[in-house]
């Protein structure tokens, strides 16, 4: 039997009825936008998704924000100062641990190498934020081409970074999750936003996009991925977003997408959906160079 979700959001006005009873008619009123549990109940549910279209929507036209560079990334990925600060340490406690602190030692050891290896796609993601809002800004259009992250640490945390240190304007569409994710302290006063809902976030992070770089990451950024991937696919996005995968070395132990040819799940052409690339120069002249062709100088896929 289907659960009847209506029943149990009305719970909150029965609980209320007494106390209501108990006003004078005139003071028991509550106008609906002013009901708080009503707004966070099942029954408003459309009235916060639209929220979360609308209030975005109103915050970019008022600050004429037309295109977005989207960075995608994992969480988790710490900036290299961090990451050899923390390998040093470990190889100083290694060599004075005893024979029973020393295995856990050496799996911190492992640990902290792979996130010292790790630590580059934090540095290249910050330094191709920082050349493309250069760029940006030296054009004669306003800031165009705004660097948009998640608003959260790591691969986020550095594409809002390295926008700040340029100068630039710079998005967070944060999301409010159990674990990992809080707004950064790079964002631009004013364009940090917090979504509740992935798929009203997701819808923002493609509205604008005139480019979308990914870097490693985890089931997050093979969802975002995979769904960008298929809206262009299927032609759901016809505007000519420019997709860069950025770190072949990752990429290429995680997924073969020529094997997904072979086995005739995608075709050949889609392989042209997207970019590999290994430096951050070569990301940036692929931007750039999509952009000089694509949009500077035009009102192209403007939605205000």
């Amino acid at each position: 039997m289907e659960h009847d979700e209506s029943s149990n959001n009305h719970k909150y006005l029965q609980a209320e009825d007494e106390k209501l009873q108990e006003l004078e008619p005139d003071k028991s009123a509550v106008k609906a936008y002013r009901n708080v549990k009503f707004l966070n109940s099942s029954d408003a549910r459309t009235i916060r998704i639209m929220a979360e279209y609308l209030e975005p929507a109103s915050r970019l036209r008022f600050y004429n924000i037309k295109d977005t560079v989207v960075f995608y990334g994992s969480a988790r990925i710490l900036p290299a100062n961090e990451t050899g600060e923390e390998l040093e340490w470990l190889t100083e406690q290694l060599k004075t641990a005893d024979k029973n602190a020393a295995p856990e030692i050496e799996l911190q050891l492992k640990t902290a190498e792979r996130d010292v290896k790790m630590s580059k796609y934090y540095e290249e993601a910050r330094q191709l934020a920082y050349q493309i809002t250069k760029w940006s800004l030296d054009l004669d259009e306003n800031q165009r081409f705004m660097v948009c992250s998640g608003g959260g640490p790591g691969i986020m945390e550095a594409a809002n970074r390295g926008a700040a240190e340029a100068g630039g304007r710079t998005i967070g569409f944060n999301i409010s999750l159990p674990r990992e994710q809080h707004p950064n302290p790079y964002i631009t006063q004013n364009l940090s936003f917090d979504f509740h809902y992935f798929f009203m976030r997701k819808f923002w992070f493609v509205y604008t996009a005139k480019a979308l770089v990914v870097f490693p990451g985890g089931f997050g950024t093979f969802d975002e991925l995979f769904e960008l991937l298929t809206l262009r696919q299927t032609k759901k996005v016809v505007k000519p977003l420019s997709v860069i995968i950025y770190g072949k070395e990752y990429w290429n132990s995680i997924i073969d997408f020529n094997k997904m040819v072979e086995w005739g799940v995608i075709s050949e052409n889609d392989l042209n959906l997207f970019h590999f690339v290994d430096d951050v120069e070569d990301a940036f002249i692929t931007i750039r160079n999509h952009f000089e062709k694509e949009f500077v100088g035009k009102r192209k896929y403007w939605h205000w």
